[in-house]
């Protein structure tokens, strides 16, 4: 069980899942909050689990909720499949708004909260900036090189 941030391409990683920061639209209509699994379509990792964030809307609408739920079922699915290793994007940071630092925090608490169950799992922030990197960093306490 470990968790670690990095900056790259999610699509390269070789993990066995990564994550799709997807919208509602996904496969006929898939809810903020949830996440469906799909083959890799020829990536290096052998699933893609598309994740369907919340759009930020001040934080009053009960975005940090879906947001948490978005991946704690991302873990789910990952742990129904028997995954031992899963990259997660910063999701709903981008085009859907969300602070970046609360995003983070999100993320860590609800993959933190998993681990502690005890499922054995490898947890990889792929964040493609550098702001976004360092504040997983910290959150995780890593040290820079």
């Amino acid at each position: 069980m470990s968790m670690k941030a990095i900056q790259g391409d999610i699509t390269v990683l070789k993990v066995d899942a990564i994550v799709n920061a997807a919208n509602r639209t996904l496969l006929g209509g898939c809810p903020a909050g949830e996440a469906r699994i799909t083959g890799s379509h020829g990536l290096p990792a052998k699933y893609i689990i598309h994740a369907v964030g919340p759009a930020w809307s001040g934080g009053g609408e009960g975005e940090a909720g879906l947001l948490r739920s978005c991946y704690l079922n991302a873990l789910a699915l990952a742990r129904e499949k028997g995954l031992s290793s899963i990259a997660f994007p910063c999701i709903s940071t981008g085009i859907f708004g969300y602070p970046r630092r609360e995003a983070a925090g999100i993320a860590v608490a609800a993959v933190r909260e998993f681990l502690k169950g005890g499922y054995p799992l490898e947890v990889v922030f792929c964040c493609f900036l550098p702001e976004d990197l360092a504040v997983y960093e910290g959150l995780l306490g890593q040290a820079r090189d």
